[in-house]
């Protein structure tokens, strides 16, 4: 064999390993991709989970409609998942926009009470006119952010 021989080989195998190694990260990274598309799928069903509980907690009264609406609309910022069509949840960006200056926890201990007093007006005077608005939308998220299965409306309506 010639030296040109032993550099056709050396060239051959360089390129077969370099070709088996990029076929080995490719398969990592078809691995992460699938990993982070199941836990970005695990993450929004539970914050799915999540908005229906706090939804069904302000239909019943168990939470705060200005407590639940901010709740709900952070929670709807983090969701990345489908959502249903008539969901219109502007309501609750009018609400956190409208509080968002309020102190919380400790913030809010150390207030004076008149300032208190003023922040608690204001957010009865949102909640008073807000109610309907943000307990229809509850209703609709109760039953779920995504949009109903095809078949799931042809069942419902057939069980009427």
């Amino acid at each position: 064999m010639t030296i040109h021989d032993w550099l056709i080989i050396i060239g051959l195998v360089t390129i077969f390993a370099l070709a088996l190694y990029a076929v080995i990260l490719w398969r990592r990274v078809w691995r992460n991709q699938q990993r982070l598309t199941r836990q970005q799928q695990e993450r929004n069903a539970r914050l799915e989970g999540d908005i229906q509980i706090l939804a069904q907690s302000l239909l019943s009264g168990q939470l705060p409609l200005i407590e639940g609406a901010i709740r709900i609309k952070v929670l709807l910022d983090n969701y990345s998942g489908p959502r249903r069509a008539d969901l219109d949840v502007q309501v609750f960006e009018a609400i956190y926009d409208a509080t968002a200056h309020i102190p919380t926890h400790q913030g809010w201990t150390d207030l004076p009470k008149a300032q208190r007093r003023l922040h608690e007006r204001q957010m009865e005077t949102l909640e008073t006119e807000h109610r309907s608005e943000v307990l229809q939308i509850a209703r609709v998220l109760s039953s779920g952010v995504r949009p109903a299965a095809p078949g799931a409306a042809d069942k419902n309506q057939t069980a009427e």
